[in-house]
């Protein structure tokens, strides 16, 4: 690694940790002609990934999307941002798990719904009620139905 200082090519390794979202390994280096300290980071080169969207066009996956998601339906729940970005990265890491490099928008959403529903009851309802376009009051009451018959063992 090149000294960001005097561009000297020798460092050497003084610590290495991983970041706190255990998806990078943050290294402390100092460089052996000058002696400054400088950090780095090392990160797992990903493939890109891509979405379906309904009309057939593709895009490239953009994690943003799905955090302004869950931010919206947890809206006004006492739930700390740090629990609602913990959720993203591990239906982040589920889309990105699987063998696929393509996929559906619908399977990203149902796949939020999935994690939503064990998160927050209300934040689940208030995402499946715009995901599922919900028309009236009769596919909302359907909706808390088989909510509630899934939460009383049924």
């Amino acid at each position: 690694m090149r000294c960001p200082f005097c561009k000297a090519k020798d460092s050497k390794v003084i610590d290495s940790r991983s970041s706190d979202d255990d998806m990078s390994i943050r290294r402390r280096r100092e460089c052996m002609e000058c002696g400054r300290r400088f950090t780095t980071y090392e990160e797992v080169e990903q493939v890109p990934l891509m979405v379906i969207k309904n009309d057939g066009r593709r895009v490239a996956f953009d994690s943003s999307k799905i955090l302004n998601g869950l931010i919206r339906s947890c809206d006004k729940r006492n739930i700390p941002m740090d629990e609602i970005m913990k959720l993203s990265r591990d239906i982040e890491r589920s889309i990105r798990n699987s063998a696929d490099r393509e996929i559906t928008t619908n399977k990203i959403g149902e796949l939020v719904m999935d994690k939503l529903r064990d998160f927050d009851e209300v934040a689940y309802i208030r995402f499946a009620s715009v995901y599922r376009k919900f028309a009236d009051i009769t596919m909302f009451r359907d909706e808390l139905e088989q909510l509630l018959n899934r939460s009383m063992g049924k």
